[in-house]
């Protein structure tokens, strides 16, 4: 079981091969546009995957509390791009972002869940920026629809990952997928 699991871990990870999600811009307004977005960014799909992770090793009402602060905060975010309100930095803060929640992961800080809450929507509002930023108004409602869809069941692979993991070999198995994430996103930052 773990060996498929892990399999199926790797497969994903090497499907998406470019390193950022911008797709043309001139495929964007459309459900389905939104929802393919944060699938082909290999940080986009790190970070959300990694929210599941870190939520998931949080336990409790983390669980659902994180992933809702993700999401919310990255819907204003998509917002404040699409009205054309600016925000610097956005790609280095999503970078940052899977490096700083697969440390996080990694160490197992002891964290209040309003604080990780609280630190996930901070990075989610560059995500959310990052995916209104190329959009301008034309599809605006389909598009987010579809990539609050994305984002959540990633979410939700990194709860059940999370969850798994923990199930066969407590928290070690979280802590290793945490410092991969990391490292990849290192990896993204400088080499990429």
């Amino acid at each position: 079981m773990l060996k498929r699991t892990l399999l199926a871990l790797a497969i994903a990870a090497t499907a998406t091969v470019p390193a950022f999600a911008h797709l043309d811009p001139v495929e964007h307004g459309s459900f389905a546009a939104g929802f393919d977005h944060p699938l082909h960014g290999l940080d986009h799909l790190l970070a959300m995957v990694a929210v599941g992770l870190w939520a998931a090793a949080q336990r409790g009402r983390a669980i659902w509390l994180v992933p809702a602060a993700f999401v919310g905060t990255m819907a204003l975010g998509f917002v404040a791009a699409t009205i054309g309100m600016p925000l610097p930095l956005v790609e280095p803060a999503i970078l940052a972002s899977v490096i700083f929640i697969g440390i996080a992961i990694a160490l197992a800080l002891p964290i209040p869940t309003p604080a990780v809450a609280a630190l996930v929507a901070f990075f989610a509002l560059f995500h959310g920026h990052a995916h209104g930023s190329e959009l301008g108004h034309a599809g605006a409602l389909e598009f987010a629809a579809g990539f609050v869809l994305a984002t959540a069941l990633l979410h939700a692979v990194g709860i059940g990952i999370g969850l798994l993991f923990s199930r066969l070999g407590g928290k070690l198995l979280g802590r290793i997928a945490g410092l991969a994430t990391a490292l990849s996103g290192v990896w993204l930052a400088f080499i990429a």
